[in-house]
């Protein structure tokens, strides 16, 4: 990247990975164009981020907000649009990077988007790979596309994974932090509130993967992404409970030495990994001091506590359409949680029902995953109503 001006998307741009990356993005404005910037509804911070950073283009994907985008840009020469096709659209323009940070399924057709015209994209979003990995990384195999993960496990990953020598490697271990109720029991998890389970101990990050952290749910939606990401089965990829966050995850090679990456728990880190890839960028985080810390602990993860783990596992082994049913009940059923439908142990036990009830779908193209995504969705709805009738 050394001289070379980097045109930039960034899609989710409000979001907490937005956000970063918009950080990152103004503090060395000489290196990087942006060409679009895309939030759901957020006009203010989207108008001000544009703004800043001279954006060529500006979509809400929520049509009701055009009209405030419009003027919160007048005058400025930037480009508004919006609504769900924009969004798509505006992927498809002509930057060599993307930021691909919409949350959940609602990032799959712009994240396919930018992969069929070759780009580099820094995945942040999971889900994407959770519900069509399949289809994705066939894309990205066609078109030439580069997956450069953005989550802070499998970037650690992907820097110490010797793609070259795939065969040597033994298993890929996924740390977690355990999220804020690491050590609550069940029965005092019943009662968590929305405010208590997005009260990350260590990240900062948006409701909807705070709630997934404080599950578990995002360490399985993760063991399903680093699936497709490194080609490993399932039996080959482990999960270690790390509350420290300092070592982000680990590659174990035959020869019995284990490879970690580790850093201070700061997403712009991994963030400016993708977004310089393959060189590297100064960050402004702060910089690890292991004397300071002292002490790394490690536990394995409760299954039964966390179920989770168990639900993923097992969806990613049924194969089929069994991780796109999970993910999208995950997603109705947080939603759920986050606005006081249903209590915090109800989430997994939507989301197993609902995949147990849809388990046998096959899919084979986007229509078909869009298909059955709403199909879960409505499933998941009406498991949801159920919950919200016993109570």
């Amino acid at each position: 990247m050394a001289g070379e001006v980097r045109s930039v998307t960034i899609l989710g741009s409000t979001g907490s990975v937005g956000c970063n990356t918009v950080d990152l993005v103004e503090r060395e404005p000489e290196k990087f164009r942006v060409e679009a910037l895309v939030a759901n509804r957020n006009v203010t911070k989207l108008a001000e981020q544009a703004i800043s950073l001279k954006a060529k283009l500006a979509v809400v994907s929520d049509e009701s907000a055009y009209q405030d985008l419009k003027d919160a840009l007048s005058g400025t020469g930037i480009e508004a649009a919006a609504g769900q096709q924009a969004v798509v659209d505006a992927a498809a323009r002509p930057a060599d990077w993307v930021m691909a940070s919409i949350v959940g399924a609602a990032g799959l057709q712009p994240t396919l988007a930018a992969v069929k015209r070759g780009a580099t994209i820094g995945l942040a979003n999971k889900e994407t790979l959770v519900c069509a990995g399949s289809l994705v990384m066939k894309a990205v195999a066609d078109h030439g596309a580069t997956l450069v993960p953005v989550d802070s496990e499998h970037s650690a990953i992907f820097q110490v994974f010797d793609f070259e020598q795939k065969d040597q490697i033994d298993k890929i271990i996924l740390t977690a932090s355990g999220g804020p109720f690491r050590t609550k029991t069940s029965e005092q998890m019943r009662s968590m509130t929305p405010e208590q389970a997005v009260a990350h101990p260590n990240w900062s990050m948006g409701a909807k993967i705070s709630v997934d952290s404080a599950t578990m749910m995002n360490k399985g939606l993760e063991l399903i992404e680093a699936y497709h990401l490194f080609g490993l089965p399932e039996s080959r990829i482990d999960i270690l409970v790390h509350p420290q966050s300092v070592i982000h995850s680990l590659v174990a090679y035959h020869d019995g030495s284990v490879l970690a990456q580790l850093g201070t728990p700061d997403m712009r880190t991994p963030i400016a990994y993708a977004l310089a890839y393959p060189s590297r960028m100064t960050t402004p985080g702060k910089r690890l001091n292991l004397s300071e810390i002292s002490q790394l602990t490690f536990e394995a993860p409760d299954p039964v506590r966390f179920p989770a783990l168990r639900i993923t596992r097992d969806a990613l082994k049924a194969g089929g359409g069994a991780p796109t049913i999970l993910n999208a009940a995950n997603e109705v059923a947080v939603q759920s949680f986050l606005s006081r439908t249903i209590g915090f142990l109800d989430i997994a036990r939507v989301v197993e029902e609902t995949v147990s009830a849809l388990n046998d779908t096959a899919i084979g193209t986007l229509e078909d995953i869009l298909a059955l995504d709403a199909q879960a969705r409505r499933m998941a709805g009406e498991l949801v109503r159920k919950v919200m009738a016993a109570q």
